[in-house]
């Protein structure tokens, strides 16, 4: 199955996407937040089709004791909206630490900070994305 992740931000949208087995998750953009929600889904639309993704992983920013903070409530509402838009099942899924994660592995890469910044969405999209493609693939 593949499976599209997406890592919510303010300013941006990490995107990435897995293998036709659901066995490897892999960065492969981000999206700019244009302050037009309505497009920035079409656009995230048209990745599914593009990708033909069975499902889209929406990666949620839970606090570290695990209860829902603004952040989390906020892109959980998005999560709902992008349901109701696209035609795959979208799943919320627990992204604690995952842009850390990324960052740090970039990091360890010798990346330099403006091309970290460049990266680091579409990155912590792949990280987010293959711990639920490693967690059994759980639907909420």
């Amino acid at each position: 199955m593949r499976a599209l992740g997406l890592d919510l931000g303010s300013k941006r949208i990490g995107v990435a996407v897995s293998d036709s087995d659901g066995k490897l998750a892999m960065p492969i953009e981000v999206l700019k937040r244009s302050g037009d929600r309505q497009r920035e889904h079409r656009e995230i639309a048209d990745l599914v089709v593009e990708w033909e993704a069975e499902i889209v992983v929406v990666g949620l920013p839970y606090n570290m004791d695990g209860s829902m903070g603004p952040q989390a409530k906020k892109y959980l509402a998005e999560t709902k909206v992008l349901g109701d838009t696209l035609d795959v099942p979208v799943v919320p899924y627990d992204e604690r630490l995952t842009t850390v994660t990324a960052e740090r592995s970039l990091m360890e890469q010798q990346m330099k900070a403006d091309a970290r910044r460049r990266v680091v969405d579409k990155v912590a999209a792949a990280v987010m994305l293959q711990a639920w493609l490693d967690g059994g693939m759980p639907h909420g």
